[in-house]
């Protein structure tokens, strides 16, 4: 990756590839995590911690086998079934995994496989006449026959944990590389008289992260997805490749996103919602019926209410947002109650931040506030008032009162026709 941050923390749509597998193993029902990492991986173990997971460390790089055994302390006490998943995949999902839980049942040991659009240099997988695993053969060691079967391995194991363990201490490193391999493990357990069974899945769900090229196209592959997920749940989507999704975004039917709409994390919008182009989202609820954008912003903790309207260039943090209240351009609502039907004018400033604390600022049901007014928290406008155009409001506003606080206007009759006179004549 060419980079400090170690692989499996770079994201795919803002969560990491680690907690991808680990969010489609708990999707499995799998009980109990060991994340296993090199020596120097501490900000993984952090991670791993952070999402409820124990660590192993494998002190020396000896192969996959060998990284898998790593886990053998972590898991002494533990009697039940081992998934082995590896951590860089994205893409894999808690159906995939428990395809292969299901296979192992069969047997005592599973291996998840696809069929590939180009098998290219995965490892092929050879099946006995019966169906079950008879061997896997890298792709540098393997026949030209041998290259032109399209099944192969997918990297993730399922066995009776006892048992694996038992068979991972026992493997070789009898190869060029000295290592010692996941690959080796149904040949032991056939001396145990165990078959490997095969478990398939879609060449997506399998895909691996090893470069920035490959992060992007996990990406792609994520978002397209969810996309089609998407339009097949309900949701209108006018031009779906623009659309970027979160991991967590949740989105009800009868929703119509509009093009360049982005979300970060933590967004959840009902049914009857319109988001509109050039609009981004994070940490933020939208309830039915309510009109975002174009050119919106909802940062976290923005709770925007049935029907209200939050138009171009209005940005939302941390504020609820009314039924029907309406923020239709060229505002900062930050740190805010916003009551129902209330109407922002445009260059309306919520000023809620002194350098040292946030303040909050209260706008009742039905107050209007006029344009260009700055609302200095704390501070509280009550139900029904209205704040003059170009107000700077220190003091609270009282129920349906008018608050005016600007500079009073004052006239020079003839100042401008004298000063442009005057300016002409210094030109001569």
């Amino acid at each position: 990756m060419k980079s400090s941050l170690p692989k499996v923390l770079h994201k795919v749509a803002g969560l990491p590839l680690l907690g991808h597998v680990i969010t489609a193993l708990r999707a499995a029902s799998v009980t109990r995590i060991v994340v296993v990492t090199s020596p120097a991986g501490e900000v993984v173990r952090e991670y791993a911690h952070a999402m409820g997971c124990d660590h192993a460390i494998q002190h020396q790089q000896l192969g996959t086998g060998h990284a898998a055994l790593a886990a053998r302390d972590a898991l002494a006490d533990f009697i039940g079934t081992l998934v082995i998943v590896n951590g860089d995949m994205p893409l894999i999902t808690g159906d995939t995994i428990t395809e292969c839980l299901t296979a192992q049942v069969r047997t005592g040991l599973a291996l998840l496989t696809f069929q590939p659009a180009d098998p290219a240099a995965y490892g092929r997988v050879m099946l006995s006449p019966d169906g079950y695993l008879a061997r896997i053969v890298e792709y540098k060691d393997a026949t030209e026959s041998e290259r032109a079967i399209t099944l192969c391995n997918g990297g993730c194991y399922a066995a009776d944990a006892q048992s694996f363990f038992r068979w991972a201490a026992a493997l070789k490193n009898e190869n060029g590389q000295q290592e010692y391999y996941l690959t080796d493990v149904p040949a032991l357990a056939r001396l145990d008289g165990v078959k490997c069974a095969i478990a398939m899945t879609d060449e997506v769900s399998v895909t691996g992260v090893n470069s920035r090229a490959e992060l992007a196209a996990a990406e792609k592959l994520f978002q397209d997805r969810a996309r089609t997920r998407l339009l097949q749940d309900g949701v209108t989507m006018t031009a779906p490749e623009t659309v970027f999704l979160s991991h967590d975004t949740q989105i009800e039917n009868d929703v119509e996103i509009e093009p360049f709409v982005v979300f970060g994390p933590g967004v959840s919008v009902k049914s009857g919602a319109r988001l509109r182009s050039h609009s981004h989202l994070e940490g933020a609820s939208v309830a039915s019926g309510a009109i975002i954008g174009p050119f919106a912003r909802l940062r976290p903790g923005a709770a925007i209410g049935e029907n209200a309207h939050i138009g171009n260039f209005v940005e939302v943090k941390n504020a609820n947002i009314g039924a029907g209240a309406k923020a239709n351009h060229l505002t900062y609502l930050g740190d805010a109650v916003v009551g129902a039907g209330a109407n922002i004018g445009a260059g309306t400033i919520t000023c809620n931040y002194d350098g040292f604390t946030k303040a909050l600022t209260e706008i009742g049901a039905g107050a209007f506030i006029g344009s260009d007014t700055a609302l200095v928290a704390p501070v509280k406008v009550g139900d029904g008032a209205i704040t003059a155009a170009g107000s700077v409001i220190t003091r609270d506003v009282a129920a349906d009162a008018l608050a005016i606080a600007r500079g009073t206007q004052t006239e020079k009759a003839g100042w401008a026709k004298a000063f442009r006179d005057k300016k002409k004549s210094e030109r001569k």
